[in-house]
């Protein structure tokens, strides 16, 4: 088979592999939708030669590229029961694993394990980005009958750190949301807060990306580079401030202005990856009694649950997809990618 190899300084290439077989606790999936996540790019980006992520094992070779994998289990191990996977079943992937044993691995976190090296799919071990894959078994997440393969990737990392990351903040109907950046995750937690009751307020310097949250139900759009963001969100919450923030941009300024946004008790919620922030903490965090909440993607119990959420509220994932690529499109779907400015893709088998 081939898989997308991602080789450093915005390159990549369709690498051949050998067809996967399952080792005696592991299931092969053959893969249908194998989603883009904004997380890619740093991988994408990465220049030639420098190490991953701090804490991240160094794999052996070329990986396969793609964390948000969705697909129909096709061969299992000899030790995977019938109640952890079966021949046939249409399943998402839980992008992880930790020992299995710990308290964090044992509830469904196997990202936040510490106890060895976590295995992260598409990053140090193989992703989706290929015709199969081969996880352990008890990575897999069902995917509802009533959801597509496509909607199904989009859950498996990006609209499910949306989720997680609302439900880590308690939103409910009451309350007005600023969502900073309305790119793939930015988007996802607008339609999701939507769907949650809340009015929401989406700010991105990209007028296609305010033109789709507009199209998504938020109730009022701000471009940053035009309006001062704190004083346009100070006017359209009639003085209050938002009740929540949450920043998916991973732009200083963004993040600071989040935070200066955000409502005497409120909470702002982190969610993109990298970068930093300088914060003045007596005026913008003491004396207002904020709470800071840091949300990395989400447990496989939170998983299942945005599937059902999604399939009960009718909330249409398919619709965050802008583009829809062959596995041989690969190079021209992540330059377009690598901009920015439009939606999500996803590669389709």
């Amino acid at each position: 088979m081939r898989g997308v190899v991602f080789t450093g300084e915005r390159g990549l290439d369709l690498m051949n592999f050998d067809d996967p077989t399952p080792d005696p606790h592991d299931v092969v999936i053959e893969m249908k939708a194998s989603g883009m996540c904004g997380s890619d790019l740093h991988q994408y980006r990465r220049p030639k030669g420098q190490p991953r992520a701090t804490g991240i094992p160094v794999p052996q070779g070329p990986v396969i590229a793609g964390h948000e994998p969705c697909g129909v289990v096709v061969a299992v191990g000899t030790a995977v029961g019938p109640k952890e996977a079966r021949v046939g079943q249409r399943v998402m992937v839980h992008h992880y694993q930790g020992c299995t044993q710990c308290n964090h691995c044992r509830s469904g976190w196997q990202q936040l394990c510490q106890e060895v090296p976590v295995k992260v799919y598409g990053n140090n071990a193989h992703g989706g980005h290929a015709q199969y894959l081969k996880v352990p078994a008890n990575t897999l997440v069902a995917l509802p009958d009533e959801l597509s393969f496509s909607a199904g990737a989009a859950i498996a990392c990006g609209s499910g750190t949306a989720y997680s990351a609302l439900r880590r903040m308690n939103l409910s109907g009451n309350d007005t949301i600023a969502i900073f950046g309305q790119g793939p995750v930015g988007l996802a937690a607008t339609q999701y807060a939507k769907a949650m009751g809340s009015k929401v307020i989406a700010l991105d310097i990209s007028p296609q990306r305010l033109e789709r949250a507009k199209a998504f139900g938020a109730d009022h759009v701000v471009d940053p580079g035009s309006n001062d963001p704190i004083a346009a969100i100070k006017e359209l919450t009639h003085g209050r401030y938002a009740d929540l923030t949450l920043d998916t941009s991973s732009n200083p300024d963004a993040r600071l202005n989040a935070i200066r946004s955000t409502k005497v008790w409120g909470t702002m919620c982190f969610v993109g990856e990298g970068g930093e922030v300088h914060i003045d903490v007596s005026p913008h965090l003491l004396r207002r009694q904020l709470t800071l909440v840091a949300s990395w993607t989400f447990s496989n119990i939170i998983q299942a649950d945005c599937a059902r959420f999604s399939v009960e509220r009718g909330v249409d994932v398919d619709r965050l997809f802008t583009h829809r690529w062959s596995l041989d499109q690969a190079e021209e779907a992540y330059k377009l990618f690598d901009k920015q400015v439009d939606g999500k893709g996803v590669f389709l088998m």
